[in-house]
């Protein structure tokens, strides 16, 4: 797609909207003019301190749509935000013309859509003004605009007296039986890369001591622990033990408002790992068979039948840890209204604490691209209906929506929802997805993502991320110069980024 943007305008956000309408695109300099390559131009008509008002114009196929936006500064909206949600009205107008398509989140962008009404909440626009405002500022549909309010009110009631020395821990294990044809995460299957796992794990537990060392040194109290991946139960059960001794060793798991394991793939999961995890202090664990469809789980790459995940869940009640989640996807190749909802019907009727609806995004990694499958839409079929179908059952059913992301190229631009029991809320989820305190990160490709708070009473954050060696070999292969750095080429150790970054935090 080609983009022509004033230089005040935010290319990136424009791309965010534009993936609206034409899911998949990628933005290149060199991109060649066709009448099969869509060419949208957006620019500031007029501009002042209160309003600015902006245009875009859509050319596609022969075919040309203008749309125009304008924003005024007012007690909804501040000046900063008048110039984003101006060119997000015209970009919005143009694309609704062109297609005849109302999309669900409007100009909302961004991985957290319920930050805006969680600021909303938090400046005392109340619940009823917020929901109004995402309707008639940000053209969110009105059903989207209660969840993002119902979210946020949810995050506000668990988090608002917490202290504010809190962090968390990620853990990456980023290894897995096999590779799901969806799967964007890194994570590595091929019998060379799982012999590393042993020598991964002993420089992983150098780190891990290392880390909580760091984290008492600054003086702050770990609230979570979550190990991902990857899948960690792809670990042997002499592996998973240790790995779980390592971390033990360094914070106790009383001490933690919640300590979790994503098992994951139900083909990993066995009685001793399980009793292994209970052992150590594991609260909640992920049981993920995201459809309920034999055929659909092996066009999608998976390694496990039905009966496979029944038999882990069985596995898993009996194993004592109190809260299970289990992760289900809307919209998957193959799947349809009728099958995805005869799956959510029969998880709810299994009661677990957690259920988590993802809708099916499209990555540039995944391996259903290859195969040069029709993957991308901008509708999303049967998506949308089924996933109101999830939030009316969950509902029905006594769960609550606690946490909320979205994803760029996902089908019908609709959302990923975690719902809970009372009581049973994933509060990592909450914490990462909420940026509320700092996640310290640790492994390959984990990201340390240090919070700094603008004002006490705000939900405005500023965010430094620590990025780790992205495959395992890079990690094994930089061990000592991420741990010690390196003075003489002026490269900092972890350590040492992460005092900076703290030191700012202070500041």
């Amino acid at each position: 797609m080609i983009l022509h943007v004033d230089e005040a305008i935010n290319a990136s956000y424009v791309q965010t909207l534009c993936l609206v309408f034409f899911p998949g695109s990628k933005f290149g300099q060199n991109e060649i003019p066709s009448e099969d390559t869509p060419e949208m131009t957006v620019r500031i008509l007029s501009r002042d301190d209160e309003n600015v008002t902006a245009e875009a114009v859509l050319l596609y196929r022969q075919k040309v749509t203008c749309g125009t936006g304008s924003a005024t500064a007012n007690e909804d909206i501040s000046r900063s935000q008048i110039l984003k949600i101006a060119v997000g009205r015209a970009v919005f107008e143009a694309g609704k013309k062109y297609f005849g398509y109302m999309p669900p989140w409007g100009i909302l962008t961004g991985v957290r859509s319920s930050k805006v009404a969680v600021e909303m909440l938090l400046n005392g626009k109340g619940i009823r003004r917020a929901r109004q405002i995402l309707r008639d500022e940000y053209f969110v549909n009105p059903k989207k605009a209660s969840l993002a309010v119902s979210v946020a009110s949810t995050e506000i009631k668990l988090t608002k007296k917490l202290p504010s020395n809190l962090c968390s821990v990620y853990v990456s294990i980023p290894f897995c039986p096999s590779r799901c044809a969806y799967c964007s995460f890194v994570s590595y299957t091929s019998a060379k890369l799982l012999s590393l796992i042993d020598d991964y794990l002993q420089t992983l537990y150098t780190d891990i001591k290392h880390l909580f060392a760091l984290i008492r040194e600054s003086g702050l109290s770990v609230a979570t622990v979550y190990i991902g991946g990857g899948t960690p139960t792809v670990l042997s059960e002499k592996q998973l033990a240790n790995l779980l001794a390592h971390i033990t060793k360094e914070v106790d798991p009383a001490s933690l408002m919640e300590f979790t394991l994503e098992a994951g793939r139900p083909d990993t999961i066995t009685e001793g790992k399980l009793k292994i995890a209970r052992k150590y202090g594991i609260s909640r664990i992920s049981v993920n068979p995201q459809t309920l469809n034999d055929d659909v789980l092996v066009s999608i790459g998976r390694k496990h039948t039905v009966e496979d995940f029944y038999r882990a869940y069985d596995i898993a009640v009996k194993s004592g840890i109190p809260d299970i989640n289990v992760d289900l996807i809307a919209g998957l190749p193959g799947d349809d209204f009728s099958i995805f909802s005869d799956t959510i019907d029969r998880i709810i009727d299994l009661r677990p604490t957690n259920i988590t609806v993802h809708t099916f995004s499209v990555k540039k990694a995944a391996d259903l691209l290859r195969s040069e499958q029709n993957v991308y839409s901008m509708k999303g079929g049967d998506a949308a209906q089924c996933v109101e179908y999830s939030q009316l059952k969950t509902k029905l059913a006594g769960y609550k929506p606690y946490y909320m992301y979205r994803q760029k190229n996902t089908v019908g631009n609709l959302e990923n929802v975690g719902y809970a029991l009372d009581g049973a809320e994933g509060m990592y989820n909450i914490f990462m997805m909420g940026e509320l305190h700092s996640i310290f990160a640790v492994g390959a490709g984990a990201v340390t993502k240090i919070v700094r708070h603008i004002h006490e009473d705000s939900a405005k954050q500023q965010i430094e991320r620590i990025f780790m060696p992205k495959y395992p070999y890079e990690y094994l292969r930089d061990a000592e110069l991420i741990r010690k750095g390196d003075p003489e080429r002026g490269i900092p150790s972890f350590a040492d980024k992460v005092k900076a970054a703290l030191l700012k935090n202070e500041g």
